[in-house]
């Protein structure tokens, strides 16, 4: 059986009990099906990027979900300004934001460079340099485990918050078969709501630029955080940012950090900066696991690695903060077989 350190970004993780690789829906729900029907348990995986896997590896079946291809509705696009885009679980995402920026479909574009598949970010409503993927998601197309058949959620069914989602709420029990997305036309992008994008862009935030252009910056970006994929740099080999922006109240927040206002009247600070300022800076590790050279709130693999050094790093760092701070970070990595 293949090794989970080979479908993950983290390069961690070891063998399944039974691999099944589902290229179409209905390889999918049979799979799910029979699994469910012999009391078997389950990993659904996608592109691997949001794992963090045991170093023993599942004692079930991993079901690889393989679909692909997409729907694009042209009249739509044609009458209302936009399209409404429907795409296979199991395409990847990057080339989805690569092709909205081709076809001038607005409101993706600052995703640009997640690794992933599309199945996964409506699950912890992915998001980064201002957008989220709930703002451009019409619908989510579910197999249900629990009631055995299809559902589907329209977006103010999907309980969307802040890296969170009725389906992250209840895990396990919705396997997102496909994501349709209304997505605005136009040459410019949205409004730049992120400074350090705005920046790169040179323009004010709130101001738009070319669609193009945001990719690139943002693929630029995030290159330079290690967050693009790169199989000869070891800074890419993580599960992107480990630990969630805390959301606190306002007292909370440190002096000197950064602070976001939230609609509930709380505060939303960087789990970056509390990183750093609790003694954890950039490389920050030793031997085989360590913080990233290039951004402190990835935990990266520099080879040779094992899923419990990575979480002993995640536990000093983590425990670290709340010692300096009083502020538990959240790991943002789903965690099979193993706990922080």
């Amino acid at each position: 059986m293949p090794d989970l350190k080979d479908h993950t970004t983290l390069r961690l993780g070891g063998p399944a009990e039974r691999w099944i690789r589902a290229t179409t829906e209905a390889e999918l729900t049979e799979a799910l099906v029979a699994a469910d029907t012999a009391g078997e348990p389950v990993l659904v995986l996608g592109g691997g990027s949001n794992l963090v896997v045991a170093d023993s590896g599942y004692p079930g079946t991993v079901i690889e979900v393989a679909t692909s291809g997409a729907e694009i509705d042209a009249t739509d696009e044609a009458s209302c300004g936009g399209a409404m885009v429907t795409v296979a679980a199991g395409e990847s995402w990057d080339e989805v934001v690569a092709l909205a920026v081709e076809r001038d479909w607005v409101g993706v574009e600052a995703l640009s460079g997640i690794p992933g598949s599309v199945g996964a970010t409506p699950i912890q409503n992915v998001g980064a340099y201002g957008q989220e993927v709930s703002q451009t998601i019409a619908r989510v197309r579910v197999w249900d485990r629990t009631l055995r058949g299809v559902r589907t959620f329209a977006s103010a069914d999907c309980h969307f918050g802040y890296r969170t989602s009725r389906f992250k709420a209840d895990p396990g029990r919705h396997v997102v078969l496909s994501v349709t997305f209304q997505l605005r036309q136009g040459d410019l992008g949205a409004p730049v709501a992120y400074a350090e994008l705005a920046r790169a862009l040179g323009i004010e935030q709130g101001e738009r630029a070319p669609l193009a252009a945001v990719r690139q910056a943002v693929l630029g970006l995030r290159g330079g955080k290690g967050m693009v994929l790169d199989p000869d740099d070891h800074d890419t080999w993580s599960a992107g940012s480990f630990f969630t922006n805390p959301v606190v109240d306002a007292t909370a927040v440190p002096d000197g950090a950064p602070a976001w206002p939230q609609s509930d009247g709380r505060v939303k600070t960087s789990a970056a900066w509390l990183i750093d300022h609790a003694g954890f800076g950039k490389g920050y590790g030793t031997g085989s696991v360590a913080l990233s050279s290039k951004h402190t709130l990835a935990l990266t693999n520099r080879g040779g690695a094992t899923t419990d050094e990575l979480l002993a790093l995640a536990r000093e760092v983590r425990d670290g903060v709340a010692e300096r701070f009083g502020i538990v970070l959240v790991n943002e990595p789903v965690l099979v077989g193993c706990e922080l």
